[in-house]
Formats: C-alpha cells, structure tokens, sequence
C-alpha cells in the first residue's frame, strides 16, 4: 500500500498544471549534458552485420506469411538493427546529431538494452551476456556462461538510465523513461515479427533483471548515472524452456556519462516503488487488419521521425481508421483508449472522439466522463462524443505547443488507471506508460507507411485534459499525448546514412 501511495504522490506532483509545471532546473545545462552512449570499460566488442532486404511492412500484421528464421548471428544483428540501432545521422550549422529507430522523449534516449543469448557462431561458442552499443551497431560482450542455454531461444533486457532524461527534464522524466521503454520494446517487437519470430515480456521480477545483467553491481556506475531494470523479453525461435542464468561479478565498468549531476530525490523513490514483479496484462480481444501493400519493414523503420512542425493539411478517413487500427497489434495494452481532437480528417465532422480499444471498458469510460457526451457510435470502436473545433484546446493542454493544432488529429491515451494500480500495485503504473509508449511506436511507424508523420507529447496539462473530459478521479488518467498529420521538412538540415559498410 505504501508503494502505491507513493506512485499516487509522484504522480499527483508531477503533473503540469497552468500556473506551474513539473519541476525541473528550467534551463539547458548544455555543460552536465549526458553522452548518449553507454559503454563499457574493456569488453571486447564484437560487430554485428548489416542486412537491407527485409520483408514488406503489410506482411508483419498477416499471421504465418513470414517464415521463422533462424537464430544466427545475421538475424540477431537485423533484429537490432531494426530496433535499437541508428536510424540517421542530422545535420545543420556545424552540429550533428543521431536518432535511433527507436522513438524517445528529446531524443535523450535513456533505454539501454542487454542481450542473453546461447552460443552462436561469429559471437561465441558459449552462451553470453553482452551490451548493445548502437552507435557502433555491436555487442560487447560481459560475460559468458558455463552452463548452456538452450537454442533456439534469446532473452533481452530493457533498462532505463534516468539522469539522461532527468538532465533536462527533472522530476517528470521517470515518467519519459517508462514510455521510451515502451517504445523501445515495441521497435523489438516489431523487429521479431520481420523474422517471424514472438516478442513475449516475462512476468519476472526487477531484481531478477537487475541481477542478471549486473545492474545490482552498483560499483560499476557512478551513483547518479544507475541503471533501472524495466523489463525482460523473450524471443522465441523456439519452445524449449529457459532457466536465467546465473551471472557473477563483472569486471567492466560503465563510462561516465556527464562530468556532474543536479539530484533530483523523488526519482529514486519513485523508480524504487515501481520494483517488483511484472505483470502480464490481458491481451485484446481485437487483431488489427492487414494493412494494404507497402515498402519493406526497415525502410519504413529507418524513414520513422518526430515531427517538429505540422502543415495543417487534412488526412482522409482511410488513413485514420488505418492508424487507429495498427495500435491493435500492440494486442498487450488492453488498458489505454484514445480521446481524440479530430481537426482535419476528410469525412469526419471536426470534434471530440472516442477510440476505444477494449469494448469491456466502454461502460466504465461513460459512466467516468461528462454525463452531455452523445456517444454516437461511428463503428469500429469510434464514438463521437461533442462536435465543436478543438485546435485551440488542443494547443492549450498541450503546453501551447502549435504541433497539437495544426496536425490532421491530435489525442490523449487515457488509461484504466486506479485498477492497474490495485491489481498489480505500484508497478502497475509503470506497465501503464509502457503500454502507451509501445502505442506510440505503432502509430510512428503506422503513419510513416502512409507518408504522413507522428509526434509523441509529453508535455500536457493532466488535469486540464481531465476536466474537459469530465475525469473527476483517478479511475481514468492521461499518460500520454500524440499528434498525426503532415510534417513540415526543414530544408536546412541534412541527413547522412548512421553507418558505413
């Protein structure tokens, strides 16, 4: 109960509100910036392969149309590749920067990715624990095992270093790290379906995850550079049952990321009261449709950005009932619905809209929501609730943010908040932005097949959102916000290919 409390307080403080956002130092400390690479004193690094063909994005929705590939050491590469590798290289004015296929929150990129995989050829002839390092696209190997995992079979490890998000955004950022890391699970997900094989999170608990990739070793970080356990992911090749190793003591330290630290206490009671097992939660009823024909998967992955600026212009309805549809894929996030501000969608009245995902909770949401809603039902789990233009709300609650307006449609993922909580305990508020950020990825790459563009929004006024939706306690809360439309290209910065090869 006290972890709860806990998660019910960060929560309330964290929120933005009119009169006084979350805190944060409110300035750009460019000096105490993190490095966005973590790696590892002394392990040797071993490179991974580069693969550009990869199956056409429509094939991953359509059950048993890719074969199941082989656990080699090309499959592991294209798996992270495609997932937690780097997407791009931009430039403008003397500066550049990299972005990664997967999403995150300014692009700080506080998810950190640990593979335990059996032995494979070109990696080792033992089963082994190695790091991703994405800027060099290879593993660095921590550890091998003497005992033999089976074939056929790998597991990944999801982690979050906080300060990297807390470095500019202060006591808000846990919640940042938790829906990177659902974006980052998603990209794995996503990148499993090209080879045809399943992505399942294991119902574990954090200090399992800590431990079996040393991140227990708390001698191997500097104290405000530490690595928090989010989540173990098994990908299966195979069937055969799998026993997490035992790993020892580590000899490889962790480089330092920022030469000094502003400390931020609530994180680490926060990130300490959302430890715990990981629960499994239901999956939806629903599967989304195939998609119509598309380019491959990994040009697609690769071409994902964050839009910085929207062009107002409209989407037709097939397109948002599509990108509607391909959050379904993410079939473990049964938990969270969209309340849509539909500004410019060819055949929908502007308005305010209803997705909801999980019919189960169609009653709840009605019953928790202003009593002068219409509900009309407009098939497919769409239901408009009032008509009425909505930019200027949707600017409002979105921290003034224009990109709100002026994308075809803008929403916020409301979640069944109060009973995640009492189901699953503090941990459960975590599972909460992992859904949402694993949605979140979805739609990215949804929209990028359309040739349109996606933004996540993590800046929001919570309860502003809520009253206007009539929310009046905390069975329904908002974790997190999006837009979709048409991106403005700045013409001024230039893009390069990550690697060469």
């Amino acid at each position: 109960m006290k972890n709860i409390t806990t998660a019910l307080t960060y929560h309330d403080s964290t929120k933005h509100r009119p009169q006084r956002y979350a805190a944060s130092l409110g300035y750009m400390d460019w000096a105490t910036q993190a490095d966005p690479y973590l790696r590892y004193e002394d392990a040797p690094l071993i490179a991974l392969s580069h693969v550009d063909v990869t199956p056409p994005y429509h094939l991953l929705f359509e059950p048993d149309a890719l074969p199941t590939a082989p656990l080699c050491y090309e499959s592991l590469s294209q798996l992270l590749r495609y997932s937690l590798g780097l997407a791009a290289i931009k430039s403008q004015g003397g500066s550049s920067w990299a972005l990664r296929c997967n999403a995150s929150s300014g692009n700080l990129q506080p998810t950190e990715c640990y593979v335990i995989a059996p032995a494979i050829e070109g990696i080792s002839s033992h089963s082994t624990l190695s790091h991703y390092a994405p800027r060099e696209h290879a593993l660095e190997l921590l550890h091998t095992y003497d005992e033999k995992l089976p074939e056929g079979t790998f597991l990944v490890a999801l982690s979050s270093i906080i300060w990297r998000e807390a470095w500019k955004y202060g006591e808000r950022s846990w919640r940042y790290c938790q829906l990177d890391a659902g974006h980052a699970y998603q990209a794995i997900k996503t990148a499993a379906a090209m080879l045809g094989w399943e992505c399942q999170i294991q119902s574990v608990r954090s200090t399992e995850i800590a431990s079996l990739c040393g991140l227990d070793q708390l001698e191997r970080f500097d104290q405000h550079e530490y690595e928090s356990p989010d989540m173990l992911l098994r990908i299966c090749v195979s069937k055969e049952a799998l026993i997490l190793p035992l790993t020892p003591k580590l000899p490889t330290r962790a480089n330092l990321l920022s030469p000094s630290h502003h400390d931020w206490p609530i994180l680490k009671i926060i990130d300490k009261a959302t430890q715990g097992l990981y629960p499994l939660t239901s999956s939806l009823q629903t599967q989304r449709h195939t998609p119509p024909p598309s380019k491959s998967a990994g040009e697609i992955i690769l071409k994902r950005r964050s839009a910085q600026a929207m062009d107002g212009s409209a989407i037709t309805e097939t397109q948002f009932r599509q990108i509607l549809d391909s959050s379904l894929f993410c079939n473990e996030t049964s938990d969270v619905h969209f309340m849509m501000f539909v500004h410019r969608v060819e055949g929908l009245s502007k308005g305010l809209y209803a997705f909801i995902r999980n019919i189960d909770d169609l009653e709840a949401m009605k019953e928790s929501m202003d009593t002068t809603f219409v509900w009309e039902d407009c098939n497919d789990g769409l239901y408009l609730l009032q008509l009425g233009d909505y930019r200027g709300v949707a600017q409002r609650i979105s921290c003034n943010q224009e990109i709100a307006k002026e994308g075809a449609f803008s929403f916020g993922m409301v979640c069944k908040f109060a009973e995640s909580l009492e189901l699953h305990g503090a941990i459960g508020y975590k599972n909460l932005y992992h859904q949402c950020g694993a949605i979140g990825q979805m739609l990215y790459l949804e929209s990028t097949s359309l040739g349109l563009s996606a933004t996540g929004i993590g800046c929001f006024l919570d309860d502003e959102f809520h009253a206007l939706l009539g929310l009046t306690d905390q069975r329904f809360q908002s974790l997190y916000h999006f837009t979709i439309g048409r991106a403005i290209v700045d013409t001024r910065i230039s893009t390069q290919q990550p690697y060469t090869y």
